[in-house]
């Protein structure tokens, strides 16, 4: 098990700055073009891809670091670069880790390098879960996967929305209901190959933030794909759907979903890294014009009034960081969210990131108004936190009925 520590190794140190530099000197000169374009930047992402940042050795390098440090200190930093290309860059990630946590060698050895690409060719993946229907609310999943066997063909219909990368993806993740008698339980995944006939992108969302990353809906009208493309396999789902009507039989299913509940724990304080990302930021930018503007013959950083604010933004930043760095590592060493610590985390994360982005905007006064300025962008950017993955009303669902006793549902 990995001690705990608040101090990052030399390795940890180098492998931040080295992420920051590119934030810094690549990000950020581009984020305010391509937030007014709100198109994915593939010249950013290439870029990422040629340092070896946009790709899966990088992710798998950060996730198995033993402090669990690796992947928050990314984000962290990528985020803090900017929050709609630092999701252009991670957002494949998400369905490449559906691939290698439920997929077989095989699938994984296949599929992954056509979600990335090449460095002159870069592509990237989605992961489709929410529908229009289904959001907080799995359960209620509408999206089909029916099993042909006579062609050994899954037939998949549906409407999935606010996928990221939906529509112009190289391959497509999806999740989809196979047995509706087990609501969440007879969920299973579905890689969608490029091309596949059925399978469009439906409504492009013109957001509030994270502009630079592609937002959309993915409609599936009898789309085919080989059989070979459940994840994980047909003979597994089997004899996980027949182990699931067991339980069910037997009263046992609550067991199964607290178990699903850790599973979403553990990705929470990822999010809540960008949101710390994004936070520092804006305080960042902050700090710096409270030292340089005058006013009455004085920075106004003089003024308490902007002093104070900024102490507490320095706080909650701080704050936020620890909750986050804590659930990291408590995911990787195994040991137990018995107070839910991976919503906590998160769902501080992300009130701080929309406070302090706030703050920073107030602290510039007109000038914060201005697109001229970026606290402008981080403002609105920081309000997908206490959304996505989880809204901040369920994180504290989660947490009251964990530490009530309560079952969560």
């Amino acid at each position: 098990m990995a001690e705990f520590t608040m101090e990052l190794n030399d390795d940890q140190k180098q492998v931040r700055d080295w992420i920051h530099g590119f934030a810094a000197d690549v990000m950020r000169p581009a984020a305010a073009e391509w937030d007014e374009r709100e198109e994915t930047p593939w010249p950013v992402i290439q870029e990422a891809a040629k340092v070896g940042i946009y790709s899966l050795d990088f992710y798998a390098q950060q996730f198995f670091d033993p402090t669990g440090l690796g992947i928050p200190m990314a984000m962290e930093e990528l985020f803090w670069g900017d929050a709609g290309i630092a999701l252009s860059i991670v957002g494949t990630g998400l369905a490449a880790i559906g691939v290698v946590a439920n997929g077989t060698e095989e699938q994984i050895g296949t599929w992954i390098p056509q979600m990335y690409g090449d460095q002159n060719d870069v592509k990237v993946a989605a992961f489709c879960s929410s529908e229009p229907d289904a959001g907080s609310d799995v359960g209620s999943m509408r999206t089909r996967a029916v099993y042909d066997q006579a062609k050994d063909e899954w037939v998949l219909n549906g409407t999935k929305t606010w996928a990221t990368n939906g529509g112009i993806a190289n391959v497509h993740i999806v999740v989809a209901v196979v047995d509706p008698e087990l609501g969440t339980k007879g969920h299973a995944s579905f890689i969608v190959p490029p091309n596949t006939p059925g399978l469009s992108q439906g409504q492009k969302f013109k957001k509030h933030g994270i502009r630079a990353s592609h937002t959309a809906e993915v409609v599936l009208e009898d789309a085919r794909i080989p059989g070979s493309c459940l994840l994980g396999g047909k003979e597994k789902l089997d004899e996980r759907l027949a182990r699931a009507h067991e339980r069910a039989r037997s009263g046992g299913g609550e067991r199964v979903k607290n178990a699903a509940m850790a599973t979403f724990e553990a990705s929470r304080p990822a999010v809540g890294a960008m949101a710390v990302g994004t936070a520092r930021a804006a305080y960042e930018v902050a700090l710096d014009y409270a030292k340089t503007r005058t006013q009455f013959g004085r920075p106004i950083i003089d003024n308490q009034g902007v002093a104070f604010q900024l102490a507490d933004m320095r706080t909650q930043i701080d704050a936020a960081r620890l909750l986050v760095w804590r659930a990291s590592w408590m995911a990787v060493a195994g040991r137990p969210f018995e107070s839910a610590e991976g919503s906590m985390s998160k769902l501080f994360a992300s009130e701080v990131a929309k406070k302090v982005t706030a703050q920073a905007v107030q602290i510039l006064g007109g000038n914060g108004f201005t697109r001229e300025y970026p606290v402008e962008r981080m403002h609105r950017d920081s309000a997908i936190y206490t959304i996505f993955e989880g809204t901040s009303e369920i994180q504290r669902l989660v947490i009251a009925r964990t530490i009530s006793g309560m079952p969560i549902r």
